[in-house]
């Protein structure tokens, strides 16, 4: 059996990377940093506490994928083009990303994933830990049927469920996450202070509508990830006692959990453009106004070309949108 190539050996890949390795499916993890390929080499992935599995580690730049292959896209947006590039024809790519790329988008793969579970990885090692449970949905894309990924289905690290189209889960997801990231993100705080700090809370409630009224005015439709449908999600937000209600039963369990753009702005590129950047331009095609997805763009944008700190500072900044 052809190994399957995880492209990212990040909090993601090493979780799919180690559902399929515990499956009996040779896998082979790409990744650019030479120190986690040298620990991988040395100790293979793992998972929390769960006994290190061995599997092959390459370097990006001596990865030479052959037609024929399945291959997870599991790194940033931003990394793309450099993975593309390299992509013969007739392969299967699997991208499981969160933002939206129309280089990607371009190619015509036919089938795409979407993790709901959060999973963070150390930076040098293939060692990651699922701080938050969740769901890894597999789907079509492009009116095609989803390719099965032998090996996933049988795994007790997230629940895979196939549906037949990945579009209403993507964009739900992307609700989520533009709304998470930027503020997060800027502000160097954790998903927890996000509903338990009161600006942050505010500000967060506050892009969450606008990122749901711009999707809905774009006629997009929305799936369920976790346990509300966006519907209802817009309509707990709109009752503001009933909304903080919410923040305090959720907020313990996104304590110590980061979002996906922590550290990033320092190191001088982000998704933001795959994320706010890709609400702007449909709220653009449809007249919506969404100012305060064009201040977190701008925001994250400019604080990432000065590479610079994240802190309180960016509440002030966005608080004036939202009064």
């Amino acid at each position: 059996m052809d190994a399957v190539q995880v492209v990212g050996a990040g909090g993601i890949g090493c979780a799919l990377g180690y559902a399929l390795c515990a499956a009996g499916v040779p896998v082979a993890f790409v990744d650019a940093n030479p120190a986690k390929v040298a620990a991988g080499r040395r100790d293979g992935v793992r998972v929390g506490d769960r006994p290190p599995l061995p599997a092959a580690f390459v370097h990006f730049d001596d990865w030479r994928p052959e037609p024929g292959a399945t291959v997870l896209l599991c790194t940033k947006c931003y990394d793309n083009a450099a993975v593309l590039a390299k992509l013969p024809l007739g392969l299967e790519l699997v991208p499981v990303q969160n933002g939206f790329d129309p280089q990607l988008d371009a190619l015509g793969h036919r089938t795409e994933g979407i993790a709901s579970f959060v999973s963070e990885c150390g930076a040098d090692r293939p060692h990651t830990r699922i701080t938050r449970k969740g769901e890894l949905h597999l789907g079509g894309r492009t009116g095609t049927a989803p390719v099965a990924v032998k090996g996933l289905a049988g795994t007790d690290l997230f629940r895979v469920v196939t549906v037949p189209d990945i579009g209403p889960i993507k964009h739900t997801k992307l609700m989520y996450n533009a709304a998470i990231s930027p503020i997060a993100a800027a502000a160097g705080i954790d998903n927890g202070k996000l509903l338990s700090v009161p600006v942050a809370r505010r500000l967060f409630f506050a892009l969450l509508h606008e990122n749901h009224r711009v999707l809905t005015a774009a006629g997009v439709e929305l799936g369920k990830v976790g346990p509300f449908h966006p519907s209802t999600v817009a309509a707990i937000l709109r009752r503001k006692w009933l909304a903080g209600l919410m923040a305090k039963f959720f907020e313990p369990s996104l304590r110590g959990t980061y979002c996906s753009m922590a550290g990033e702005i320092q190191k001088g590129r982000t998704e933001i453009d795959n994320y706010n950047g890709h609400l702007i331009r449909l709220a653009e095609k449809t007249g919506t106004p969404c100012p305060l997805n064009r201040a977190v763009f701008d925001l994250v944008s400019r604080m990432t070309a000065d590479r610079a700190t994240p802190g309180p500072g960016a509440f002030e900044a966005l608080a004036a949108v939202t009064s």
